[in-house]
């Protein structure tokens, strides 16, 4: 099995990016998917964000059927080759025994026959698969270590996601430890929990990088700056990745004040955003969120509030979360210009 800083080095040569996005799934009204608008989306983002979770929870992937999530994954494999991206597909099915089995008909489906090495999947422009504990209240560690470890057993590249809003559950810091000793294929963690248990635990992860999912405050958990994280796979960058590559950029240049103040910008737009959309009685408030944030990043500040943004149910976002989303933006000099549309 490739070692774990060999395996980071085929994938990413230049160091693993520090900025992450689960990028939004843009649909029809028909509610088929729109490749077109999610092409000029990842266009916008692609000057900052050079990796992407596909499908991840700000995708709806929870909610995606498994027809629609190959659909997605080769959307995002196209715009990938067109514009240098790299994919880490997530596996979001969290009943027991069933991520192992969605990693080998992945594996089928996009490989055939052939058991690819990490350089075969850096060929297709993959870094492998994100899989969550099980779901399940009730379930004990050892349990969520059994499914984990059969997954990684699998031998190829694998990133955990800390994900207890959706599992009930979370990965002990043990479990983590434990298999990061044994599988060198398991070389990222994503932590959307907010609890940070994992990556303030002061155990031996052995290199496993550790990027944050939760919003806000985003200087103060930047590792080149004093923090405890390498970097973020974050849901905002959907909306904000040239200004949350600045506070990272400002952070390694030791422009503190500079980084702090701009993060405080971005949290504030988020965050109120955020606990709007929290309110509707449909979807995933994280998506919500930044597809009404993205409306005005796509249009710029004439940006149509009565225009019909759909989720994956079928439902649209409410007006008043669209000018919750424009009043914020506007307050904190966050409205651009002019869109990216």
């Amino acid at each position: 099995m490739t070692d774990r800083s060999s395996l980071i080095a085929t994938f990413f040569p230049g160091g693993i990016p520090t900025l992450w996005c689960p990028p939004l799934t843009h649909f029809k009204p028909d509610g088929t998917i729109d490749k077109a608008r999610i092409h000029a989306h990842l266009r916008f983002m692609r000057p900052y964000v050079p990796a992407l979770l596909v499908p991840g929870s700000t995708s709806e992937g929870w909610e995606l059927s498994q027809q629609e999530e190959a659909h997605l994954v080769d959307i995002a494999l196209d715009c990938a080759r067109e514009m240098d991206f790299t994919i880490l597909v997530g596996i979001l099915r969290p009943a027991v025994g069933v991520a192992k089995a969605d990693i080998e008909v992945t594996v089928a489906r996009l490989f055939g026959d052939a058991h690819p090495d990490p350089a075969g999947f850096h060929e297709r422009q993959l870094c492998g698969f994100a899989v969550t504990a099980p779901k399940g209240k009730e379930l004990s560690q050892r349990a969520i270590y059994q499914e984990l470890d059969a997954v990684l057993e699998l031998g190829y590249p694998t990133a955990f996601y800390q994900l207890p809003q959706i599992t009930e559950n979370e990965i002990a810091p043990e479990t983590v430890a434990d298999l990061a000793s044994r599988y060198e294929n398991l070389y990222l963690l994503k932590d959307t929990s907010g609890g940070d248990k994992v990556v303030t635990s002061g155990l031996d992860f052995g290199g496993v990088f550790f990027v944050r999912g939760a919003e806000g405050n985003y200087a103060e958990w930047y590792k080149k700056a004093g923090g405890l994280y390498d970097g973020f796979l974050l849901s905002s960058a959907n909306c904000f990745p040239r200004e949350l590559r600045e506070v990272l950029d400002l952070l390694e240049q030791r422009r503190t004040a500079e980084a702090d103040a701009l993060s405080a910008r971005v949290s504030n737009v988020v965050l109120r955003t955020l606990e709007a959309a929290g309110a509707l009685p449909f979807g995933n408030a994280f998506t919500n969120a930044a597809k009404a944030i993205d409306h005005f990043i796509a249009w710029g500040p004439d940006a149509d509030i009565s225009a019909k943004i759909y989720v994956k149910s079928g439902a649209t976002l409410p007006q008043s979360l669209l000018e919750t989303a424009r009043e914020a933006l506007d307050r904190e000099g966050l409205m651009p210009h002019e869109g990216y549309l």
